[in-house]
């Protein structure tokens, strides 16, 4: 249990350093500036710097639907919870999504900035209301859950103490020949079960490997995964450690 816990603290240390470099603080700024002409509801200069592709008779209508859903009051908070950076031929496309904090809801808001020959226009803009803060929704809690979290949760528990359990004994055991595989073999879980802890959608995957058999990640501000491996090399070797040791043969 320890281990799965530290698991889930390593893997949801801070991000920001990797959005900052998906996109800038310059990139950061342009996008607020669109989202500031949204909110003083001034379409033309919006319009004016969207991407001919997406310059359509409906475009109007969509930006003022979009700006009704944003707050007249200032945003207690903005955060940059999310980044994306495609580079092609045809130039650099940075998506950038801010979360804003109002006094009684949150709203997500993406925007898609393409620069080509030193020109830059606009080519996505979408506007999200939530019901909470996405670090309050995603967050990793054990009340509340379906009974296939749960049974993951346990599995995952019962992975990693049966892989360090095996690990701890294989170390310990005194057995002729190299013991270096069996150490490998035993950390090493196969296949992959995972669950997404704020939706509870389960996948499955049967060609897979993975250390210590358990593994946790979420992307900041996003949901966690929790995926568990059959440890199939520490079942083995606890199963055949006595016949190890009296024959006194290791692979």
């Amino acid at each position: 249990m320890i281990v799965l816990i530290a698991l889930v603290v390593l893997s949801g240390c801070s991000q920001t350093a990797l959005l900052e470099k998906l996109s800038s603080p310059e990139q950061q700024a342009a996008a607020q500036h669109y989202v500031e002409l949204l909110r003083d509801h001034k379409f033309e200069e919006i319009e004016s710097s969207t991407d001919p592709s997406l310059k359509t008779l409906s475009l109007r209508g969509t930006l003022e639907k979009m700006a009704s859903l944003v707050p007249a009051v200032d945003p207690s908070s903005i955060k940059l919870v999310g980044a994306q950076s495609v580079h092609g031929p045809a130039g650099s496309t940075v998506n950038t999504t801010f979360e804003y904090e109002f006094p009684d809801q949150w709203l997500l808001v993406s925007v898609a900035i393409k620069t080509q020959n030193g020109a830059s226009t606009l080519v996505g803009f979408n506007v999200a209301p939530q019901s909470a803060a996405l670090e309050e929704q995603n967050r990793f809690q054990l009340g509340g859950k379906r009974p296939a979290q749960y049974s993951i949760l346990a599995f995952a528990i019962a992975a990693v103490a049966a892989t360090l359990y095996a690990l701890v004994l294989c170390i310990r055991t005194r057995l002729k020949g190299r013991k270096w595989p069996w150490i490998l073999f035993i950390l090493i879980g196969f296949g992959k079960l995972s669950v997404n802890w704020s939706t509870a959608q389960v996948d499955l995957l049967p060609f897979f490997a993975q250390l210590f058999s358990v593994s946790a990640f979420a992307p900041l501000y996003g949901p966690w995964t929790l995926a568990v491996s059959l440890p199939v090399g520490a079942v083995v070797f606890l199963v055949k450690r006595r016949r190890l040791m009296a024959s006194g043969v290791a692979p």
